[in-house]
């Protein structure tokens, strides 16, 4: 019941995730934090399996600071994305495997390039131009293939963004009111204003315009 949403731009990365923390059918907060920041120019989404997706993303975050204090420089974010991916495939052959999904973006310092990564919880991972994880990326990966442009702009990004986060509240049934969003560029990690989606307005209008008919009862 949560939404990832990935864009590469020509010179930056736009992330955006649900703020919803559920548990079966209870919304549990609607605040929850599920960006991860991994370096100055890295940072990792996280859904899945409350637990495991906190757990999870504590360990690599951590582990990837480790690397950075012994060794002097940062991971790039395809290393990183290796790294991430090995831990993931490694713990599913345990007896402990993380029910997680994830999406890497960043924007690689060493090539002058933004990256993004798409990883399952099989740890499959592609790098691609755009993508989505959860019930969310049923309505907004057919937007994003339509309207995406390998040469967008980051401001290009936030209308796609605000496009896909509309078709969800349009159409889904589980209540994802909030979006947390980042920006990652040459100049860093951008938290940028929560899109916050007031389901009023995105409703069938012909529908908030009819009158409700009472029918008398006959007996």
């Amino acid at each position: 019941m949560e939404t990832i949403i990935g864009i590469r731009c020509k010179d930056c990365v736009i992330i955006a995730t649900d703020r919803v923390n559920a548990f079966s059918i209870i919304m549990v907060k609607n605040d929850m934090n599920k960006i991860y920041q991994l370096n100055d120019n890295l940072v990792m989404a996280v859904n899945g399996e409350p637990g495991d997706t906190v757990q999870f993303a504590e360990y690599i975050s951590k582990n990837i600071q480790l690397y950075k204090m012994r060794h002097g420089y940062d991971l790039s974010p395809m290393a990183s994305t290796t790294y991430v991916q090995r831990n993931l495939a490694n713990y599913l052959r345990s007896r402990t495997p993380y029910h997680v999904n994830l999406m890497m973006a960043g924007y690689d310092t060493q090539m002058k390039k933004p990256h993004l990564s798409f990883i399952d919880y099989l740890a499959t991972t592609v790098e691609v131009p755009f993508g989505a994880h959860g019930y969310g990326s049923f309505f907004t990966m057919g937007i994003l293939d339509r309207v995406y442009k390998p040469d967008c702009t980051a401001d290009d990004a936030m209308e796609m963004l605000k496009q896909c986060i509309t078709e969800i509240q349009r159409r889904l049934v589980i209540n994802q009111p909030v979006f947390q969003v980042c920006k990652v560029d040459v100049n860093g990690i951008e938290h940028l204003d929560d899109i916050v989606v007031n389901p009023d307005k995105v409703l069938n209008s012909e529908l908030k315009l009819q009158k409700p008919t009472v029918q008398p009862m006959i007996h």
